[in-house]
């Protein structure tokens, strides 16, 4: 498995990319590839394919990694039960660094909870609160993004504001050095807060033909000083980037 695969998606991915739509049934497939730059020292920046499967109906959706049911479901407003597949996770026998390398491993987990998205002239308000279901991190994860889109015939474009808070929980497993590993490697031991990561994004998107769609989506994360402090963390910030083609039946 790859060291790191999209940070944030939990970041991220119920924030990244789709907009939940009050739009007729639906189904998508398509394939994409997403760039996602590692944070830990000695990380290795990735690409990789992740193929689009959307489907929307009247109570159930599902968006390739994450899926749901409708509690409401109107033009302006949608609350549904969320399921999201998070991939992030550390992997010491994929770093290049001797220190990075005595870690404990950090496992991929699957979060649950709650997304509520609220449509007005203004904008788009979207708000996703998840824990995680599998015991790994036992952490917790709230984001809150404001978007507005502009459309221009065929081509819309979407820029957004947001932040992510994660619980300490969530921190200290994927960031936090615990006393065995920091005698184990020497690194120093670390157990981050609770902390808030500001992130801008903007999605394109153009209708090349009435079945066939094509997206760009890109997402600047400014981590929070709890993150950032972190021995395994070398940087202030990621960016991540998706884009793809789908065809809708």
């Amino acid at each position: 498995m790859n060291q790191f695969k999209l940070k944030a998606v939990a970041a991220i991915i119920p924030c990244l990319f789709f907009v939940n739509s009050a739009a007729a049934e639906s189904f998508s497939l398509g394939a994409s590839v997403i760039y996602a730059q590692s944070p830990y020292r000695g990380g290795q920046d990735r690409y990789l394919p992740v193929p689009i499967v959307n489907y929307e109906g009247e109570n159930f959706w599902f968006r390739s990694l994450q899926g749901g049911y409708y509690l409401w479901k109107d033009p302006q407003n949608q609350l549904s039960l969320t399921l999201l597949g998070s991939p992030q996770q550390y992997d010491p026998g994929e770093n290049d660094l001797g220190d990075m390398k005595g870690l404990d491993k950090r496992r991929m987990t699957l979060m649950g909870g709650a997304t509520y998205s609220h449509m007005a002239e203004w904008g788009i308000l979207r708000t996703t609160l998840l824990g995680d279901v599998l015991n790994n991190s036992n952490g917790i994860i709230w984001d809150l993004t404001y978007l507005y889109r502009f459309q221009f015939g065929d081509f819309s474009l979407t820029p957004g504001v947001g932040a992510m808070w994660n619980s300490a929980n969530q921190n200290r497993y994927y960031y936090g050095v615990s006393s065995h590993e920091s005698a184990r490697t020497g690194i120093d031991r670390y157990q981050p807060d609770d902390s808030w990561s500001p992130y801008v994004e903007l999605s394109a998107s153009y209708q090349i033909a009435p079945q066939w769609n094509a997206s760009l989506v890109g997402r600047y994360t400014r981590f929070d000083s709890e993150i950032k402090d972190s021995p395994m963390i070398d940087k202030s910030g990621q960016t991540t980037l998706w884009t793809g083609i789908s065809y809708t039946f």
